[in-house]
């Protein structure tokens, strides 16, 4: 028999906690539960915030939330939606970065907490108090926790790259336009 003991407990909560709020925010964007705007109003917003087109970054985003979300919770394939979930909010951290640091603001305190308390379930695992444990960590190995939270990082810097050169383009065409009258 396994013997629970502390750690099990703790990273219980923190996936029930981290995992719950992501994948109720992923509810938000994806089905407009809990106040949220659903796929099309996360859409319109994704591509207010640079990210395009804002159909697949709406799907991208709520899918990663939700799905990792809810995978944290249970415990289950831990390092890819532990990843998924980070790469999320990374790309939220980047929307909020411009604000500062605290949520208070609008800044980024939130979004990085929960990318990297992802990112951390992620590396440490879900404990024994999880369905990664009970199907033996099939989805839970050593090896792909550098292999989803790396595939994560590149996907994720080239979005949110490509976001930024958007923003960019369209402040200097917004300046080129004051020039020119």
């Amino acid at each position: 028999m396994t013997c629970i003991d502390r750690r099990d407990l703790g990273l219980l909560l923190l996936r029930l906690s981290a995992g719950g709020v992501l994948a109720a925010h992923g509810a938000q964007k994806l089905l407009g539960w809990f106040g949220g705007g659903g796929v099309e109003g996360t859409a319109q917003a994704m591509e207010a915030m640079g990210y395009e087109p804002g159909l697949v970054s709406a799907r991208a985003a709520g899918l990663a939330e939700a799905g990792g979300g809810t995978l944290l919770a249970l415990g289950l394939a831990t390092p890819a939606a532990g990843a998924a979930a980070a790469g999320a909010m990374a790309g939220a951290t980047a929307v909020h970065a411009p604000n500062g640091f605290f949520a208070q603001g609008g800044g980024f305190e939130y979004t990085a907490l929960l990318g990297l308390t992802a990112a951390g379930l992620a590396v440490s695992g879900p404990g024994r108090l999880s369905l990664d444990q009970l199907t033996c960590n099939v989805l839970n190995r050593g090896w792909m926790v550098p292999v989803t939270l790396g595939a994560t990082a590149v996907v994720t810097t080239v979005v949110v790259c490509a976001r930024n050169n958007r923003l960019r383009e369209a402040r200097e065409g917004k300046q080129e336009a004051l020039f020119e009258e």
